[in-house]
């Protein structure tokens, strides 16, 4: 799931942006409303955050914009303007949903999951099938040997990217920047980490053994003979 949050304060970006990478999701972050226009109208996300009060482009302006341009996605208002005036103008310009500040980032987080489970639409079935490995992205799930495997977010998204490359090596760097938004390798051992976890779900008890390590490149998915 793609998240953008339009905001100009740089911590409440990062504060956010840490619990949404956190809970799986994939976070670009604008700090104006031009800037935010642009990627709301360019880009293809699955839910935007916000603010009201912005440099350059006022956020109802940059909503109203959006609305017009017949962009659907879900908004959810995050603004210090706390009176009913303001929540009733922010939900009227076409916000699904306003959350005043100061706020806890447990009631965002719920607020989030239960506008993307509100827009969530019944879609035909799109799964990738890697010997008797299936992933589902539409659930975010997977199974294999037709036994449902028990996956973090971050796992999840790991093993799709994996699944979408499947017989072709990905390097860290890939998967760094794919699964946790980094363009760089910052000589952290998280990837192998996760892996290891991943393989212990994937590969444990079955006879073919699907994660590869690429010794001195990366990973791979193995296609089965």
């Amino acid at each position: 799931m793609r998240v953008l949050i339009v905001e100009d304060d740089a911590e409440t970006i990062d504060f956010i942006s840490k619990a949404l990478r956190e809970g799986g999701y994939q976070v670009t972050g604008a700090r104006d409303g031009a800037e935010g226009l642009y990627l709301a109208l360019t880009e293809s996300f699955d839910l935007l955050v916000l603010d009201r009060m912005l440099p350059g482009l006022d956020g109802l302006a940059l909503l109203e914009t959006v609305r017009k341009a017949g962009k659907a996605v879900p908004v959810l208002i995050l603004s210090a303007l706390a009176d009913v005036d303001d929540r009733v103008g922010g939900l009227r310009s076409g916000g699904d949903d306003y959350l005043c500040k100061p706020f806890a980032i447990a009631e965002l987080m719920a607020r989030i999951e239960a506008l993307l489970r509100r827009g969530a639409k019944p879609v035909a079935e799109n799964v990738m099938r890697v010997g008797d490995l299936v992933v589902q992205p539409q659930v975010r799930g997977a199974r294999r040997g037709g036994r449902a495997l028990s996956l973090q977010p971050r796992e999840y998204q790991l093993l799709e990217y994996l699944a979408r490359n499947a017989g072709s090596v990905v390097t860290r760097t890939m998967l760094l920047n794919a699964v946790w938004g980094y363009d760089f390798d910052p000589q952290t051992n998280v990837i192998d980490v996760h892996i290891s976890r991943l393989r212990q779900k994937v590969d444990k008890g079955f006879a073919v053994p699907l994660i590869a390590t690429v010794r001195g490149a990366g990973y791979m998915l193995r296609v089965p003979d």
